[in-house]
């Protein structure tokens, strides 16, 4: 018993002092360079240590690694530091910094030329046994600070589009591996952001905004020599204005690759002011023609662009006439024509005869050519480098409009006359009406034919308007553009009413449905419209037809639908084909709408098979299965003509089946239907007689009454007497679909479904409001059993199945529904168990009782032999360092 209790007493000491760890106490690897009068910091940590959490720290140095050392600075004894270092710490030049309960950090605020030497950091001894190391040493190098940043003065201000050279000179005096980096950097106002670095090892960083740019070229570097480092900005804007910098770093690198910054020095270059090129741009234009042009002759204008950066700007040049775009020339030089500008009959010309100089001539000059011309430049700076071939990004830099240059052509007024005809006329509602103006004899039109038309309508007495007042259907204007008036604009816009222009001197008004309330009187207005001296369209002439009447005598439309059989059902499993024909009177073009209908007897209720709407949208009715769908076809078989399609009849589809048809209409495209008449065609019937098997259903269970968790049998069996298909052990032409249904007789008699079954044997379970589950087993050809697993009380109450057989017809070969099928009710009772509900509680109470006795003992038994060993060591005091030798 005495063995048993000394070996649980040394695995609790191995466990309470962590077995045969050893101290670890650690600096960065050295030697460590630094410059003159620059902070300087050491870490030091330890690990793998026994005793409290929180450790204490000594710093100690020395000239050389065996020399004499003295104390700095301690993280625990105030007393500690060395007279030579007392003012120094208490200044707080020297001090101590606590990063974690086992790191400590040695920082000196400006490092001195005589603080190069060995560093120790010494760790107390707080384990109960010495192991490990207790101090670990890094060397110290201070060398003198000789970075000298000396940068050269940029010009104060650059023209826009220009480029930007920053010099800057980084040097040192190389005593020790030390290397160099530097960095430009804009500041603007009291934002600063870096430009580019060149990196100690030469690699490159750019700024995040300056990424782009330096990737495309616009930024280069370009290292000289004797420390002298150029930065090159290309085509500056006006967002590179600020104040520019040069910092130059020195680095070292230490064995693990950690790079240093040891000093640093930043130096302002200057500030650099960006001239917007809208400062100096100028744009005049002026004319070479006559103040008056006779038609046919020739305007030549001249546009001059003046700018201080003119060579680095890439010129948009465009002429304007009354504010409308006539030629265009882009920065490429490519010169693009505006059709629909309203311009002149003659294509213009746009040409650069000198650096800054373009010229416009438009030949053959009409009155449509007069106006007022202006000239519109656009200056562009490339942003895109070199690397894009400089056609990278462009900057729209400036636009300028020069002053107008009235342009007047003389004119002679135009001479024509107009007729209005009848090309359509309708005969009844809803056909198309069509009617031509056409232009004769016209004498000093203006060139391109500039016509405008305006439609007229009045309606007839009784037709809700006024019979003396004309309303405007519409109008196209001299550049073809169509103005609908607001009674027409909805019509116009869907393409119900069309305006057009066919031919240069006719034009159109065409009515796709006419409907009643477009009967009365058209006319038609056709204007000739030229440029007056003031450069503004002014109409010249004007001419009115005569008016035309279009009306027809109206009559209610009628419609009759027909139907036939076009295939007989003469026993179950055929198929079954109707034919519905429409014929209308007084109705022109419309939609159908057909629902497929049929009743058991000329008494019974009406049931709706299938519906066709007027766009072709079919869809099932209510009375529809949905597993017949397939079987069910409704199409249109011509312009007036509908056939229905029942494939695989059964003993149920027996009735009468007819058509119910209406005709739609539309006064104009993209509007909703209109009803306009409707008709029930005759009825078709289908009748024939098959004697088909007998089927009885029955429900059984093995037991009414469960207790909870337990599992619950219920049978539904069917039989099949009479005129039968085989019932063979391998039969395959007998299938059901049943169903189980539940009534709980608590809280409402509510039925709900339970699980099914359907006759390809997919089960589906519904959702339930009990932990207890389902499943549905087949136990042979005729019988399914509805198994209740881990029963519940709220699983009491009445079942049920109802049952759906299908038998393949003998006589065609299809399969047939037969009538479906209701069984007895089972009530089934689930009881509560007293014992079984308290019998593993019991059992757990007892088995933690037991237990925690047993913990308790031995807990007592460890806790009395720790308190009675011997102390073999005896920790030393905290405020000396231990002697490793003596120990």
């Amino acid at each position: 018993m005495k063995m048993d209790i000394s070996v649980v007493t040394l695995v609790f000491g191995l466990l309470m002092f962590g077995g045969g760890s050893a101290r670890v106490v650690t600096v960065p690897p050295g030697p460590l360079i630094r410059v003159e009068g620059q902070p300087v910091s050491i870490r030091c940590d330890v690990t793998d240590y026994s005793g409290p959490r929180e450790q204490d720290f000594e710093w100690m140095t020395a000239r050389e690694a065996t020399g004499s050392r003295l104390r700095i600075i301690s993280s625990f004894d105030p007393s500690y530091s060395d007279p030579s270092f007392s003012k120094r710490v208490a200044s707080g030049d020297i001090s101590v910094v606590r990063l974690q309960d086992n790191e400590v950090e040695l920082k000196v605020a400006e490092v001195k030329a005589t603080d190069g030497g060995y560093y120790w950091c010494l760790t107390p001894s707080t384990d109960s046994t010495m192991s490990g190391n207790y101090d670990a040493r890094v060397q110290l190098t201070v060398i003198p600070n000789t970075l000298r940043v000396s940068p050269l003065t940029p010009p104060p201000a650059v023209s826009e589009g220009s480029d930007l050279t920053l010099s800057c000179n980084v040097t040192r005096e190389l005593s020790h591996a030390t290397y160099l980096s530097v960095t430009w950097s804009v500041k603007r106002g009291a934002t600063s952001e870096d430009i580019l670095t060149l990196g100690p090892q030469g690699d490159v960083v750019t700024g995040a905004k300056y990424a782009r740019r330096y990737a495309d070229g616009g930024i280069r570097l370009v290292p000289g020599r004797n420390g002298l480092f150029e930065l090159v900005i290309t085509k500056v804007t006006t967002s590179d204005d600020g104040v520019y910098e040069c910092n130059g770093t020195e680095w070292t690198h230490d064995n693990r690759g950690k790079w240093t910054k040891i000093v640093a020095s930043t130096r302002e270059m200057g500030t650099v002011a960006v001239t917007p090129t809208g400062q100096s741009l100028s744009v005049k234009a002026s004319s070479s023609s006559p103040p008056l042009l006779s038609p046919g002759e020739t305007l030549t204008l001249l546009c001059s662009v003046a700018a201080d950066n003119l060579p680095a700007l890439a010129l948009e040049v465009a002429w304007l006439a009354d504010g409308r775009d006539v030629v265009t020339m882009d920065r490429s030089g490519v010169v693009i024509h505006n059709a629909s500008a309203g311009g002149s009959r003659a294509p213009a010309s746009l040409e650069r005869t000198d650096a800054g100089e373009y010229r416009l001539g438009v030949r053959g000059v009409s009155g449509e050519d007069a106006g007022a011309y202006a000239c519109r430049v656009r200056a562009f700076v490339d942003k895109g480098g070199r690397s894009s071939g400089g056609g990278g990004r462009w900057l729209l830099a400036a636009e300028k409009t020069s002053g107008a240059v009235a342009v007047k052509v003389a004119q002679t007024k135009p001479s024509f006359a107009v007729t209005l005809e009848a090309v359509l006329k309708p005969q009844m509602t809803a056909e198309p009406t069509e009617l031509a103006c056409h232009v004769t004899n016209i004498t000093h039109l203006p060139l391109e034919g500039r016509l405008g038309v305006t439609w007229e309508h009045t309606p007839l007495p009784g037709a809700g308007s006024d019979p003396q007042t004309s309303q405007p259907v519409g109008s196209l204007d001299g550049r073809g553009n169509l103005l609908p008036a607001a009674m027409y604009s909805d019509r116009l816009r869907s393409g119900e009413i069309s305006l057009t222009r066919v031919q240069p001197d006719t034009f159109k008004l065409r009515f796709l449905r006419t409907q009643e309330v477009d009967m009365g009187q058209y006319g038609c207005s056709v204007a000739a419209w030229s440029a007056n001296s003031q450069g503004d369209a002014a109409k010249t002439a004007e001419h009115q037809s005569a008016p035309l009447a279009v009306r027809w005598v109206t009559a209610r439309p009628t419609l009759n639908v027909v139907a036939k059989r076009v295939r007989e059902a003469s026993v179950g499993g055929a198929t079954f084909e109707m034919s519905c024909a429409v014929a209308t009177v007084n109705l022109g073009e419309a939609g159908y709408s057909v629902l497929v209908q049929s009743q058991d007897s000329l008494e019974g209720s009406v049931r709706t098979i299938m519906t066709l709407s007027p766009d072709n949208v079919l869809q099932h009715g209510g009375a529809t299965d949905p597993t017949r769908r397939d079987g069910l076809v409704l199409t249109k078989f011509g312009p007036a003509e509908f056939r229905f399609r029942l494939a695989g009849v059964q003993l149920s589809d027996r009735g009468f089946y007819w058509c119910d048809i209406t005709a739609w209409t539309k006064q104009q495209a993209g509007q909703t239907w209109t009803r306009a008449t409707s008709n029930e065609s005759n009825k078709v019937k289908i009748d024939f007689q098959e004697n088909g098997p007998s089927f009885a259903v029955a429900l059984q269970s093995d037991t009414t009454i469960v207790y909870p968790w337990e599992t619950a049998k219920m049978e539904c069996s069917l039989s099949v007497s009479g005129s039968s298909p085989k019932t063979g052990a391998h039969a395959d032409d007998l299938a059901y679909e049943v169903r189980w249904f539940f009534t709980r007789l608590r809280g409402g008699e509510t039925t709900t479904q339970v699980a099914s079954v359907d006759r390809f044997g997919v089960v589906r379970k519904d959702a339930r409001n009990s932990s207890s589950d389902v499943s549905v087993e087949r136990k042979d050809a005729h019988a399914y059993t509805l198994n209740i697993h881990g029963t519940q009380d709220s699983d009491s109450g009445e079942y049920h199945c109802v049952a759906t057989p299908w038998y393949l017809s003998a006589s065609t070969g299809a399969w047939t529904q037969a009538g479906e099928l209701t069984s007895s009710r089972v009530f089934l009772t689930v009881r509560f168990a007293v014992w079984e509900s308290l019998k593993l509680p019991l059992l757990y109470g007892v088995g933690a009782s037991i237990g925690v006795g047993l913990f308790s003992l031995v807990l007592g038994l460890v806790c009395a032999q720790c308190c009675c060993r011997n102390t073999t060591h005896t920790p030393r005091s905290r405020n000396n360092l231990m002697d490793l030798e003596m120990d």
